[in-house]
């Protein structure tokens, strides 16, 4: 019998149209060449649990969620699965909807002793994690806060950016004012050179022009050792002796110090030198040649040219 191509064509499409059937059932988890039954589990929320996702026991794969339906009504999602015949359920077995944070949702079965085995078709309890749902609000939570205090961070950031930037600008130009305070330095400096130069030139002049008075005090200071005025000079050697005297009595310690502020001794004595060296100073304005003379003039004269003073008084 001869076939056709338009049955030949016909039957690959059919074959074809199978083969990708049952390889997208085979990706979606659907296993064709095991038999499975059916449970049904319902939850009041499912948390995107979807089609395919794995049904688990003790950490091993025993079949995938086949079906969701939502019933509205009554508030509650029904959950079929496809469980590998082979495993054993009772009454006490529980579905316990658990998955990754970031990862997808799976059920896992708690398989425990029970009074009886569950039958294909039958009902599942469903159990939800105390925490599952909270942890999520918690971490909602969390990350708001997070990002509020980011915000917070970033604005101080923007504003640590413009204090940056106003800081560089301010350095920008500290060195033209640096620039400029030094020139004005080294003009402020050149000024005190130039006015410590004048100021040396004109005690170098000053310096010159004393040394003629420096020479005249040193010839009067020759004069003054050859005056004759032994009997001046004896008075005030007896007015600084008393002086010295009483000093004496002072650093002794004995109650001096008292008798030094009750008794006028020294009071007396100083004001004696004091009047002795202003007959000596008079003397000198009155005759000054008795003193600046080559060599001075003799005791003798001295005492006429005094008497002299005197008798025309």
């Amino acid at each position: 019998m001869k076939l056709s191509k338009e049955f030949k064509v016909g039957l690959f499409m059919v074959v074809s149209l199978s083969l990708l059937y049952v390889g997208f059932q085979f990706l979606k988890g659907i296993d064709f060449f095991s038999t499975t039954h059916k449970f049904y589990v319902v939850y009041k929320d499912v948390d995107k649990l979807t089609e395919s996702n794995l049904v688990y026991l003790n950490g091993t794969a025993v079949g995938r969620v086949s079906d969701i339906q939502i019933q509205q009504k009554k508030n509650r999602v029904v959950v079929q699965l496809d469980i590998d015949s082979e495993i054993v359920l009772t009454d006490s077995t529980s579905a316990v909807l658990d998955g990754e944070l970031l990862g997808g949702r799976y059920i896992i079965l708690d398989v425990k002793p029970g009074t009886r085995k569950l039958n294909p078709k039958d009902t599942i309890r469903a159990v939800v994690p105390k925490g599952i749902f909270d942890f999520a609000a918690t971490l909602s939570t969390t990350a708001e806060t997070t990002l509020t205090n980011l915000n917070v961070v970033l604005a101080n950031l923007a504003r640590n950016t413009n204090r940056l930037d106003t800081m560089f600008i301010r350095l920008q130009s500290t060195p033209g004012l640096l620039n400029r305070t030094l020139l004005t330095a080294n003009t402020t400096i050149g000024g005190i050179g130039d006015s410590l130069r004048s100021v040396t030139g004109n005690v170098n002049a000053t310096l010159t022009q004393l040394k003629p008075t420096l020479a005249n005090f040193h010839t009067l200071s020759d004069s003054l050792k050859m005056l004759q005025i032994n009997g001046t000079l004896k008075r005030a050697n007896v007015s600084l002796t008393k002086l010295n005297e009483t000093l004496s009595r002072l650093n002794k310690g004995d109650n001096t110090a008292s008798k030094l502020l009750t008794e006028d001794t020294l009071y007396v004595n100083l004001n004696k030198l004091l009047l002795d060296i202003d007959a000596l100073a008079k003397h000198f304005d009155k005759n000054p040649k008795h003193f600046l003379g080559p060599l001075g003039k003799s005791q003798k004269k001295i005492e006429r040219d005094l008497k002299k003073q005197d008798s025309k008084k």
